[in-house]
């Protein structure tokens, strides 16, 4: 987020950005969560990493099959925690006739956003890192060390902590710990924060710590579903603009996944074939862990 702040100086309305800085790393866990248990798995831990990111890789790659609904709502609040201003925007997530996502906006009512603006950051975090996905691919970027195993509803999971080796210019990483399914070897939960933060004088740009949800929407694989993160911004003073803290809270839910596919007709010399038909649907979820708003 970049912070704004609105003063006037000799009748002249000048614009500053504020320098912000983020009020925590972590969320508080969801109260599904049991206690930790820092003993070492019965696998090695690094084979344990190249399971789950094998795993991760087929998820990313079935994920570009489906189709789904984001929302998204960010809010400022006041002193007495109310909202003073909202972002708010509904995306539909389609894929073309070549196999790739696009997206269509749904509902888009105008930012009434006063003290903070939305970044390109923030919407590249929105689209890639809030539905955080470790693949094979992405893995020599991120130290990944194991911190114990937890309960997180019915699901037992491995905890990792993840931070990217090095910062490299122009990129944004995910630092914090990851919860993996023990049995399937994928991610359920997402615990961090987008770095690395822009502190450049006059041009700050800061992100919120966030945690990401997701639940078995095919019977397969774990999708994301719920994403919430709050803070408070803290704004120091500089040339031409005055310090303040800017309490937040963003909120991204992922709903309506389905498998793209189309009905087919198959024919012969004009006449179709027998059973010939559409693709089979998907079979219902199994009970999964669910967020806690």
């Amino acid at each position: 987020m970049r912070g704004r702040v609105w003063i006037f100086w000799l009748l002249l309305g000048l614009t500053a950005m504020a320098q912000a800085q983020s009020s925590s790393n972590f969320m508080p866990l969801d109260s599904g969560f049991g206690p930790l248990d820092t003993s070492p798995p019965t696998q090695p831990v690094p084979l344990l990493i190249q399971q789950f990111a094998a795993k991760e890789s087929q998820f990313e790659h079935a994920l570009e099959n489906y189709t789904y609904t984001r929302t998204v709502k960010v809010e400022t609040l006041n002193s007495d925690g109310k909202p003073d201003g909202e972002y708010y925007e509904v995306d539909s997530i389609g894929i073309d006739s070549h196999g790739r996502h696009y997206e269509t906006v749904l509902q888009a009512p105008p930012s009434t956003l006063t003290r903070v603006s939305m970044s390109e950051s923030d919407f590249s975090d929105i689209e890639h890192r809030l539905p955080f996905v470790l693949t094979t691919r992405a893995l020599p970027q991120y130290d990944v060390s194991y911190v114990g195993q937890q309960q997180v509803d019915q699901v037992r999971t491995y905890v990792f902590a993840v931070k990217p080796k090095k910062i490299e210019k122009h990129q944004r990483y995910f630092q914090g710990r990851i919860w993996v399914d023990a049995k399937d070897h994928q991610i359920v939960v997402v615990d961090g924060k987008s770095v690395p933060d822009d502190l450049r004088r006059g041009q700050q740009d800061l992100s919120l710590p966030y945690i990401t949800f997701r639940q078995q929407v095919d019977g397969q694989y774990w999708f994301p579903v719920w994403t919430h993160g709050a803070g408070t911004l803290h704004f120091s003073a500089g040339d031409g603009y005055l310090a303040q803290n800017v309490p937040m809270t963003e909120t991204v839910t992922y709903t309506d996944y389905k498998r793209f596919g189309s009905s087919v007709k198959l024919l012969f010399n004009g006449q179709p074939l027998q059973g010939a038909g559409p693709p089979p649907k998907p079979q219902n979820p199994p009970p999964s862990p669910q967020p806690q708003p």
